[in-house]
């Protein structure tokens, strides 16, 4: 009996002294919670000693002890209450910033480059040629005159420009956001550029673009039946007809759609393969599908001669504390601008028309 009470007290003794090492490693582990965020589990040791098994035990002086594992094991993600470990659960963060959809820009792309040095770009265009040329009336007979006039043209360069504010913080937390914000920044340039270069109404501090200064579709061309592939090809016999050769055909991506869906009376598609796709091409000439051009709407034109665009100062951004308040607010300006021009020197050897027969 003596054997049976010195193996108890044992058994008691080391039963308490683990519960002494769960309580001080419960306590390492409390100080990685908040003061206001508790956890009120049992530990393994309290479970062990508090448990009907083991109070049988020490009157039988032998046998197993089980703890239920529900006990010990059932911590969840919650942040308070019984087994709630949710503070020290912490999420995987994807990195990077997803961005938005951006539009592929492709207008410029077309058009000559050019530089310019001034807020504006002057250029002399022939306005008018009057050809005489005819064979000598004979020796000594007087020759045709022909007549040449000329305008003077001046284009204007324009500023295209936006900023954002930002906590100084934030930038200096985050290096990654201030290189995205400036993404978009120029992002935000380049889409109001193309809108310019394509359909600039020219008033105010506006671009004159390339469909308000092209000609109109000569509705005459047109043929009953004519389909969105038959319009296309009679706008490029236009720019022909205008003693020119087009270079590329912009149009909304709607329409683009549509011409590639196009079938024959089996059902089959006519222009391309639908597993492979087919090359961006139409008539020969490079085929540019872009929202920047209103859908049922078409321009056809010598992009690559006619029209050239004159760049002042290349899209660029700046970041500055020296604005308002933001010394005093630790803000920062970010600010993003470009300066261009668009000079077009042949406006007929541009045609823009609708798809739709116009009443």
């Amino acid at each position: 009996m003596a054997d049976t009470k010195t193996i108890l007290d044992g058994l008691v003794k080391d039963g308490l002294g683990l519960q002494d090492r769960l309580q001080e490693i419960e306590q390492k582990m409390a100080r990685r919670f908040s003061a206001n965020d508790p956890v009120d589990f049992k530990s393994a040791g309290e479970e062990l000693t508090e448990c009907d098994d083991f109070k049988s035990l020490q009157t039988r002086g032998r046998g197993i002890v089980r703890v239920g594992r529900k006990a010990v094991t059932n911590i969840t993600s919650a942040t308070t209450g019984t087994g709630g470990v949710g503070v020290a659960i912490q999420p995987t963060r994807v990195p990077g910033i997803v961005v938005g959809p951006e539009r592929e820009f492709t207008i410029r792309d077309l058009i000559m480059p050019g530089r310019t040095g001034s807020n504006a770009v002057e250029f002399v265009q022939e306005t008018g040629f009057q050809n005489m040329a005819a064979p000598q009336a004979g020796e000594g007979a007087a020759k045709a005159q022909s007549d040449l006039s000329f305008g003077l043209k001046t284009t204007n360069v324009i500023t295209i420009a936006h900023w954002f504010r930002a906590s100084k913080q934030v930038l200096s937390d985050i290096p990654l956001l201030q290189s995205y914000i400036n993404g978009r920044a120029i992002y935000g340039l380049k889409y109001k550029e193309e809108e310019q270069l394509l359909a600039g109404d020219g008033t105010g501090q506006n671009l004159l673009g390339l469909i308000p200064q092209a000609t109109a579709f000569n509705e005459a061309l047109r043929k009953t039946g004519d389909t969105k592939i038959d319009t296309l090809r009679r706008a490029i016999l236009q720019v022909r007809v205008a003693e020119y050769r087009a270079s590329a055909i912009a149009l909304n991506p709607v329409d683009w759609a549509d011409i590639e869906l196009t079938k024959d009376a089996n059902g089959s598609y006519i222009w391309v393969n639908v597993q492979e796709g087919g090359v961006q091409r139409l008539w020969k000439l490079p085929v540019v599908d872009s929202n920047a051009v209103p859908e049922g709407e078409f321009l056809v034109g010598a992009m690559n001669i006619a029209a050239q665009v004159f760049d002042r100062e290349e899209a660029a951004v700046e970041v500055s504390t020296e604005d308002g308040d933001n010394f005093r607010t630790n803000m920062v300006t970010i600010r993003a601008e470009e300066r261009l021009a668009l000079a077009v020197y042949r406006p007929e050897s541009f045609v823009h028309g609708e798809f739709e027969a116009t009443p």
